[in-house]
């Protein structure tokens, strides 16, 4: 009688080690699995977060070009709501915050009192800085955060790109002209976050 309890209790604690084995095994597959699909994800999004600072960056060398040596009959000022909805959160609350409002309040002053003292160059980035700092919520966050404001930034880079190449007088000549391929190369860049975050949103 014993000898048969305790086979059966040899036989139970086997069966149950194999299912504990087979568990374990899937947990380890799953793990698997699961880090796969977060590196995937998490290299998506930092690809995204670098195409970020990329384009906000070549807006803004855009933005210095124009008021500086690259003067052209473009709409330039619409670099202004490209750079409001491309900038990376870390930089916009930054700005949005105190430090955008002692700036802004500096610009109006020195607007207001100064007008001689303050400078051509100095109205587009001053208007950046007020609109950050003034925009609604509805379009610092709701917007700023959506496929909208990518759609903005897409529309905007465009408009910008086909307005370049038309005053180059073709695609070739606008990488031929002198400060061309920089031109190019940073209106090209405005494309392609919001082409990369339009795709990652609908795919």
């Amino acid at each position: 009688m014993g000898r048969m309890d305790y086979l059966a209790m040899k036989t139970d604690s086997s069966v149950t080690e194999e299912l504990i084995n087979a568990d374990i095994n899937e947990l380890k597959i799953a793990a698997k699995k699961l880090i796969g699909h977060a590196t995937k994800l998490g290299g998506l999004g930092v690809g995204t977060s670098f195409l970020k600072w990329l384009a906000s960056f070549a807006a803004i060398y855009l933005l210095i070009l124009d008021r500086t040596n690259w003067r052209t009959n473009m709409l330039t000022s619409l670099l202004v709501p490209y750079i409001f909805f491309s900038l990376p959160s870390a930089l916009f609350n930054w700005l949005r915050g105190d430090v955008g409002k002692w700036i802004a309040f500096i610009a109006v002053v020195l607007r207001l009192f100064f007008p001689r003292h303050f400078p051509d160059w100095l109205e587009i980035p001053g208007s950046l800085i007020l609109l950050l700092v003034v925009a609604p919520n509805f379009f610092a966050h709701t917007m700023k955060d959506s496929w909208v404001g990518v759609l903005i930034c897409l529309v905007i880079g465009c408009y910008l790109l086909q307005e370049h190449v038309r005053a180059s007088g073709g695609f070739r000549n606008s990488f031929t002209q002198s400060h061309g391929i920089s031109n190019t190369l940073g209106i090209i860049l405005l494309l392609v976050y919001p082409v990369w975050a339009l795709v990652l949103h609908f795919f």
